[in-house]
């Protein structure tokens, strides 16, 4: 199903393409937006959050809404959807020993399991000492909807999504659990819609479609010829259920100051988690993101459709949080960004059922010609940020 892909008119890319003046991130980025100065919504975040916001404060209303979910019969009062990740097992961490909650995480299954992700997910579980519900989709209908995703969005990540953001409602109903406690706003975080930023929740009933799902929720997926029962694992439970709950989905990057370095280090000493033997594709950490053997493709794609990597997500927050200059994150996308995941490009091509052929022909659709031209058979971007 190879179909032509309008880029920049579907995610509605500004055709000049513009990088912040503080950070690495450019106007590329779907729903993120720049100031007069030329500083992405991202940056002017960063800085309310480090010189506006009173961390005490935030404490304190934390700790109110702890009192109001908390139960007192040895039951669940939260889910944390959880991977075993750096992020979520400070989630869980904070929430059960420091404001004396009985979290319940929840895990999506990736893709494939990576070895890394998994002993970090074990380690979640034993050493941390969670309970966790973990869900498995079929695994046949799992690799259609990863291929349909690739082509039809130029992201095969999308059916982990689906799960991630619908799987904790479905526990959350079964388990009578009123409250969901994400970890950061990626939004507002990494730069996007900034809807949200200055209140502590989401709205379950708007934002997964528009924020998280490219416009393209899992009953879409009808129209690609699959079955609506094989999609149920996939689908949000009704919003009539969930107002009767009355649900409430948090993020505990509004109450705690989000840095993701430091989330490492606490999960480093408190649950157990060690990093990659070495440096992620794409970029120069190791310690984000390593769960899914197919990680990198989704990075990868996100280079090809708005030129924007793995390092530059991973630069642009540390600008932000003062561990690197500009110049040196600079020097590193030059590096890094782009970088072709090839460690499992052949377990890719497999899960897919795809040619290597059909998979540079899907790749090369996605490109846009406002982001890219061909030098000499060689695909190469016409406004890097180094050339700026």
């Amino acid at each position: 199903m190879i179909l032509h892909k309008d880029t920049q008119k579907r995610y509605n890319l500004p055709t000049e393409v513009k990088y912040c003046k503080k950070c690495t991130i450019s106007n590329q980025r779907p729903r993120i937006t720049f100031n007069d100065e030329g500083v992405c919504s991202a940056c002017q975040y960063a800085d309310f959050k480090q010189n506006k916001i009173d961390w005490v404060l935030r404490d304190k209303e934390l700790k109110e809404l702890c009192d109001r979910f908390r139960k007192n019969d040895g039951s669940y009062d939260v889910i944390v959807p959880s991977s075993g990740g750096k992020d979520s097992s400070f989630v869980a961490y904070q929430l059960k020993y420091k404001y004396g909650m009985n979290p319940l995480t929840v895990t999506w299954s990736p893709h494939i399991w990576s070895k890394d992700g998994f002993n970090n997910f074990q380690s979640h579980i034993h050493i941390g000492g969670f309970d966790n519900v973990l869900g498995t989709p079929n695994g046949i209908i799992h690799r259609k909807l990863t291929k349909i995703s690739f082509e039809v969005l130029g992201d095969p990540f999308q059916p982990f999504i689906y799960g991630q953001s619908n799987f904790p409602m479905q526990m959350a109903l079964k388990h009578n659990v009123s409250l969901i406690m994400y970890g950061e706003n990626g939004e507002v975080e990494y730069g996007g819609s900034m809807k949200n930023a200055f209140k502590p929740n989401r709205d379950y009933k708007i934002d997964h479609k528009a924020h998280y799902f490219s416009g393209l929720a899992p009953e879409d997926l009808l129209q690609y010829g699959i079955n609506s029962n094989d999609i149920l694992p996939y689908m949000a439970p009704e919003d009539e259920l969930l107002d009767k709950l009355g649900l409430e989905i948090h993020f505990f990057g509004y109450y705690k100051k989000w840095i993701p370095q430091e989330l490492y280090y606490h999960a480093v000493e408190h649950t157990g988690f060690k990093p990659r033997f070495c440096r992620n594709e794409g970029t120069y950490s190791k310690y984000a993101s390593l769960d899914d053997e197919i990680d990198g493709f989704h990075y990868y794609l996100s280079y090809i459709k708005f030129g924007l990597g793995r390092a530059t997500s991973d630069t642009a927050h540390e600008i932000r949080d003062g561990h690197i200059t500009r110049d040196e994150g600079i020097k590193l996308v030059k590096r890094f960004d782009g970088e072709f995941p090839m460690l499992h490009f052949k377990t890719f091509l497999e899960y897919c059922d795809i040619t290597e052929e059909y998979y540079y022909d899907i790749i090369d659709s996605w490109r846009s010609p406002h982001l890219w031209e061909n030098r000499y058979g060689k695909w190469k971007l016409k406004k890097p940020i180094w050339e700026r």
